[in-house]
């Protein structure tokens, strides 16, 4: 495969051409990630219904049968289900923490042991998210210990 990209500063918005023999999986699987990339998170907030860049979003978590997406300014409410935002997000760095939580693991600033196993990881907000010991291998894991 041949990747080739033009700068072009008269352009108004990024386009990706592919351009290839047959549709393949290989061809499928990165049109699938071009799409993924460009997928947005949409919250609401005070009655109005936002669009949220993925790198802005600290964790998600869920409460009361409630969807939060929290920000370094503020907290979003989600129609999407914990499962499916992990789906949406699965591409990025995003981690599954607790049955309750995930977390963007571009934005933890530090990691701590906990009792019983757990994690206390630092987001870079000064925000703590508990990981319960179910899920610290994956986070080892993706540490490269």
């Amino acid at each position: 495969m041949r990747v080739t990209v033009e700068e072009r500063p008269e352009l108004e918005q990024t386009e990706v051409v592919v351009r290839c023999r047959r549709m393949d999986a290989q061809v499928s699987r990165l049109v699938e990630l071009l799409r993924l990339s460009d997928a947005r998170l949409v919250g609401e907030r005070d009655g109005q219904t936002c669009i949220l860049d993925e790198d802005d979003v600290l964790y998600i978590d869920t409460v009361d049968r409630g969807t939060f997406l929290y920000t370094a300014d503020g907290v979003y409410e989600s129609h999407l289900r914990l499962y499916e935002l992990e789906e949406q997000l699965a591409p990025q760095d995003f981690i599954r923490v607790s049955k309750s939580a995930i977390v963007n693991f571009d934005q933890v600033k530090s990691l701590r042991p906990d009792f019983g196993g757990r994690l206390r990881l630092t987001m870079s907000n000064g925000e703590v998210v508990v990981a319960n010991r179910q899920y610290v291998p994956a986070i080892k894991q993706k540490l490269g210990l």
